[in-house]
């Protein structure tokens, strides 16, 4: 029995729009299942780590950078990064700023993953991908990232870093040495600076020693411990001698991210997944008829002068 091309494309069509329909049922279990989102709306824990950076301490020497490439096995490891990427989860930026008497002075700060206390990124992934520990890291699970970046859209700091080149697609980020951490060490960046810029230690005595800091020294900090209330707080904490506003850090309010990366989280599925199944139904429905025209250009060419067509 011989199959026409036109049956051979709707069959195809078919096919491709019942893997959409496959695909949004999926998006639409989802959406049913929050809890797909593995938020983290729990209380801090007392033993919960932190770490406290002393911008007015830093001098800019990239030690903690290059540590953290070292121990996190990155290219290029004796390379400054200049950015955060998939081959750099910590970077030292130097900002210009100019003082009271009009001079112009270098404030260095570190950039890494916040490790928030409740992770916008945790609450709209939703394959559980990233999770929150008690201990105070947001961690990491390549083996289930489908590469969807929903991560990235939710982060309030911009901090997930895609693997583009990598067909797997996967995500790149500080995880605060969580192995590190487990083996009683404390995060390769902190054993790093010479200077005393960076501290590691419980986040709620860092907390406390870095307002006694302000009380002692008003003339050396602004009134602010950074990370402190920022999204519901965070793990790394900063001080710093200038307001953070001048350093570009952003401006966030107090209340948790995570309902609205949740918010996002559900409805951005069933918009993608059905995007995708239409797409997925037109290339299948394309690429088939592309194979059957071929074939019959080659039977019209194999025949023979006089052969009927």
């Amino acid at each position: 029995m011989t199959t026409t091309q036109s049956e051979l494309s709707r069959r195809d069509l078919i096919k491709g729009m019942g893997c959409g329909v496959a695909a949004l049922m999926l998006s639409s279990a989802m959406v049913a299942h929050p809890e797909l989102a593995h938020a983290s709306d729990g209380e801090e824990s007392d033993s919960a780590w932190g770490i406290l950076i002393d911008l007015t301490r830093c001098t800019g020497c990239q030690s903690c950078a290059l540590a953290c490439k070292e121990t996190n096995d990155r290219p290029n490891p004796n390379q400054t990064p200049i950015g955060l990427d998939t081959d750099a989860y910590s970077f030292v930026e130097e900002k210009q700023i100019e003082n009271s008497v009009g001079q112009t002075e270098s404030v260095y700060v570190k950039h890494q993953c916040m490790n928030c206390l409740h992770p916008a990124c945790v609450s709209a992934c939703t394959v559980g991908a990233l999770r929150k520990t008690p201990e105070g890291p947001v961690v990491y699970d390549a083996d289930k990232c489908i590469g969807c970046r929903y991560c990235q859209y939710a982060c309030p700091f911009g901090v997930p870093a895609y693997e583009w080149e990598n067909p797997l697609g996967l995500i790149h980020k500080c995880q605060m040495c969580a192995d590190r951490l487990a083996e009683g060490e404390s995060p390769a960046c902190v054993a790093a600076c010479p200077n005393g810029a960076l501290r590691f230690g419980n986040r709620k005595q860092l907390l406390a020693q870095a307002h006694a800091q302000i009380t002692s020294n008003p003339g050396r900090y602004v009134d602010k411990v950074y990370g402190e209330y920022e999204v519901g707080g965070t793990s790394v904490l900063y001080l710093s001698p200038v307001p953070f506003s001048f350093l570009g850090f952003p401006e966030l309010g107090d209340e948790p991210n995570p309902r609205y990366a949740e918010a996002v989280m559900k409805q951005t599925p069933a918009i993608a997944l059905t995007v995708a199944s239409v797409v997925t139904a037109l290339h299948l429905f394309m690429q088939r008829r592309q194979q059957v025209n071929g074939e019959a250009t080659v039977h019209i060419t194999s025949q023979k002068p006089g052969d009927e067509l």
